[in-house]
């Protein structure tokens, strides 16, 4: 999609100037939940799919690790930031775009507290899950997540007690902590628990959520010769 004819995801017209955000993502990805990020602080933004067995020199220039999500916020002139890993994405958006889903200062604590939690210690237990490497009891102390258990016990504490990461506001945190949950819930990586569905039912519900479904869908046909 060249820059001079994009497509405003938001409303389907067609717009003649460069777009602030470049995307290279799939929706058969982790980029999903930056994807979701976007539509929340209704930002600007050119998506690109990556192809697996074809990525583009664009993608590769931008990141040498040739891994989706990456954005790259195009300012005036020349001038370009680059943001990688998905966590930090979805913060990015929220400061860049002066959205109400940053934290507020008594917010701070909680919000990048369980951020960095669930790109911490809830990505690697649902992984390891995931691949088979659950670490012994013995190994426990050198992993960063200590045991799936505890993991999602530590969540699940959390959440009992709270509808969203910052008590009663959903937050961008809300975004990625709770596509972590949605994700390991629905795929069995996270042991069922009825705080942490209900904290996904409330997230699931969101507009930027489905209208994020929605327009995933529309790529999913592209996809259908990748690995």
């Amino acid at each position: 999609m060249p820059d001079a004819i994009l497509m405003d995801m938001q409303s389907g017209k067609r717009k003649t100037a460069m777009a602030k955000y470049t995307f290279f993502t799939n929706p058969l990805s982790r980029a999903w939940i930056a994807w979701w990020a976007l539509h929340e602080v209704d930002a600007d933004y050119r998506p690109v799919i990556v192809n697996w067995s074809n990525k583009p020199d664009e993608l590769a220039r931008a990141n040498p690790m040739g891994k989706v999500p990456t954005l790259v916020h195009h300012h005036e002139g020349d001038h370009i930031h680059v943001v990688t890993e998905t966590a930090a994405i979805c913060h990015y958006l929220a400061e860049a775009e002066a959205s109400e889903l940053a934290p507020r200062d008594e917010e701070r604590a909680d919000y990048f507290r369980w951020l960095f939690f669930a790109a911490g210690p809830v990505e690697q237990a649902t992984t390891a899950k995931t691949m088979g490497f659950m670490p012994t009891p013995e190994q426990e102390v050198m992993t960063g997540f200590g045991s799936l258990e505890r993991t999602v016990d530590t969540l699940e504490s959390w959440f009992s007690q709270n509808a969203y990461v910052c008590g009663d506001r959903f937050t961008m945190a809300d975004v990625y902590v709770g596509a972590q949950v949605d994700w390991g819930l629905r795929s069995g990586t996270m042991p069922k628990r009825d705080a942490l569905a209900r904290y996904a039912d409330a997230v699931r519900s969101r507009d930027a959520y489905r209208h994020t479904e929605a327009v995933c869908a529309e790529f999913l046909p592209e996809q259908s010769d990748d690995a």
